[in-house]
């Protein structure tokens, strides 16, 4: 009996094909860290949280988010780090102290959740196109930016656009100093294709804008001085990702605005919105 080993050969080829193909299918539908419209409710109505579930549609983009809280009262506008989307903040959006005091609102950044998903954007692009969803959300009351982590840049990028816009800018462990952020290499390479397209969900987008963040910031940091807002600034002393000393980058960049309180969490990581969940819920009941 002769094997035919150029048959069994061929048919190993195949099945790596099939396999690689199904991997890429999975890598655009899987990790894309963003819940369900199922998911949403059932979280909302776990919590009894009345919410709108809503999509403002822009020429050429979308920007999706969640809102709960009165109308009529001062709003805290979540952003989330990368990768994410707004359930990052649920747990703030349901609580009933925040909810007596603040209408709350959390985006999908572009990018990410259902604001254009996979579509990565630079700090500036962002910028602008969320100060377009704010003018449309606008109620006429107090505005606080609440960012965590590369949300941290983007609330400052804000308030540095258009500063009378917002009585108060809160950052969560924000990645803010350029000379801590130092873009690992390998980012450039999985960020050509057909590498980037192995990457899976959100974790492309994520690869993208983490690689701009250094240039990003060179370019955000001369401009920090036309913050005017209040901020606050919170921060673990233990958060490998972003360095403590960007605390004191930004606390000496602030130099106009009309206030900059600093808390400092004891050995404390980069997760703190999470983790030290009361010290940042009551840090923002605080605000006056």
């Amino acid at each position: 009996m002769t094997l035919d080993f150029s048959q069994f050969q061929f048919k190993k080829r195949y099945i790596a094909v099939v396999l690689l193909i199904t991997y890429i299918i999975l890598c655009q539908s899987c990790v894309k860290m963003r819940f369900t419209d199922k998911q949403t409710q059932k979280y909302f109505d776990k919590t009894t949280t009345t919410f709108h579930d809503t999509t403002i549609r822009f020429d050429d983009y979308n920007i999706h988010y969640i809102v709960t809280g009165n109308v009529q009262k001062p709003t805290l506008l979540f952003i989330h780090g990368s990768p994410g989307s707004w359930n990052a903040f649920k747990e703030y959006l349901s609580d009933t102290l925040l909810l007596n005091k603040y209408r709350m609102i959390a985006i999908d950044r572009p990018g990410f959740g259902y604001s254009n998903f996979s579509e990565a954007e630079n700090l500036s692009v962002q910028s602008q196109r969320i100060s377009e969803f704010i003018k449309n959300i606008d109620n006429k009351k107090a505005l606080i930016l609440v960012g965590h982590s590369v949300g941290g840049p983007v609330v400052a990028k804000l308030a540095v656009d258009h500063p009378e816009w917002y009585s108060r800018i809160v950052i969560l462990a924000g990645s803010l100093d350029p000379k801590a952020e130092n873009p690992e290499k390998w980012r450039k390479v999985i960020k050509v294709s057909p590498i980037r397209y192995l990457i899976p969900g959100a974790l492309r987008p994520s690869n993208d804008e983490l690689w701009w963040l250094k240039q990003d910031l060179v370019d955000l940091e001369p401009e920090l001085k036309k913050i005017s807002s209040d901020v606050t600034i919170i921060h673990g002393t233990k958060d490998v990702l972003v360095p403590y000393s960007n605390v004191a980058f930004m606390t000496k960049s602030f130099v106009n605005a009309k206030s900059v309180d600093t808390i400092t969490i004891e050995k404390a990581n980069h997760f703190i919105p999470w983790s030290h969940y009361k010290i940042v819920r009551d840090a923002l009941l605080n605000i006056k």
